[in-house]
């Protein structure tokens, strides 16, 4: 058998030191480790009076288990850059620094004599990736992803989102500004500043909702009969089948015969296949969708899955 080649590393030889704490910096390293840059962390020195557990990056007290998924192979460095020393330390390190990746506010990184202005005349190949809540004045302003999301639409009724939208959008954003920057770099052999804020990411994850293709009763918000949130016999099942071929799939599997696309759009479909898919148990759809090839994803009920 023929060995699959490895896919080459695009970054390797680059060497990124972040301050970035919390969320988006260090799930941004962290790809740009597995992407094969030299990544290094620094970090302040942890509270007085902290458990050993606990670091300088707060995510060590929000999440011992997001913090330690966040840091493999991530060189990590206690710091002080209020001190001469921490001073001194930061600036050897971005002497030999292609990319410095922040999450200071503007006004926090001029104080540190990072402002892209300084930057630029003592490390002149040296690109800047700073992450920021808003774009320009605005970046002073305090927020966090739920009033990003909030602002884009994001937050449904008093429910929390499922997971940091915003922030890890804003990851994948600084991931990117990381590779513009390293590529421009070795083109141009001077640095690039780049801006990312994370009410853009919430605002370009949003631009389905914003474009009207998950409103209310649309094909993508509840209108379809084949893209829906049903209830089953011991949980709820994401049903996916939305190209034609698909939901006459399921339409047949329902007992249903099929006229055209726009039947799925009918209230006497959603009746029927809510009524059809009630009866059965999680196992069952998963059985189904493999027989008919249905796109669908079953999610059992709480006291169900725990019991496995």
């Amino acid at each position: 058998m023929t060995p699959v080649a490895q896919t080459p590393l695009a970054l390797q030889g680059a060497r990124i030191l972040s301050l970035s704490l919390n969320l988006p910096g260090p799930a941004a390293l962290l790809r740009l480790k597995q992407m094969g840059a030299s990544c290094v962390k620094y970090e302040p020195p942890a509270p007085a009076n902290a458990p050993a557990s606990i670091s300088g990056d707060p995510m060590s007290a929000y999440s011992g288990t997001a913090y330690a998924a966040l840091h493999p192979g991530i060189r990590v460095e206690v710091v002080d850059l209020k001190t001469d020393a921490g001073q001194q330390c930061l600036r050897r390190e971005l002497s030999k620094t292609d990319v410095l990746l922040t999450s200071f506010r503007p006004s926090a990184l001029t104080k540190l004599g990072l402002d892209w202005t300084h930057l630029q005349q003592d490390y002149p190949a040296l690109s800047l990736v700073a992450i920021v809540g808003a774009p320009g004045p605005a970046a002073e302003l305090p927020g966090h992803d739920l009033t990003y999301l909030a602002e884009n639409e994001l937050v449904t009724g008093l429910d929390l989102p499922a997971t940091l939208y915003a922030d890890m959008g804003g990851a994948l954003m600084a991931v990117e500004a990381v590779l513009q920057a390293v590529l421009l770099q070795r083109q141009t052999n001077t640095g690039h500043r780049f801006e990312v804020a994370l009410s853009q990411a919430a605002a370009h994850l949003a631009l389905p909702h914003h474009w009207g293709l998950t409103r209310p009763g649309t094909f993508l918000g509840g209108g379809h009969a084949g893209y829906q949130l049903y209830p089953c016999l011991d949980g709820r099942v994401a049903m996916a089948a939305l190209e034609p071929h698909f939901a006459k799939s399921l339409c047949a599997a329902a007992g249903l015969t099929w006229t055209t696309p726009a039947m799925m759009m009918e209230t006497a479909t959603h009746q029927a296949i809510a009524e059809f898919v009630a009866k059965l148990s999680c196992q069952a759809l998963d059985e189904l969708a493999r027989q008919h090839d249905i796109p669908l994803h079953t999610l059992p009920s709480q006291r169900q899955h725990s019991s496995h």
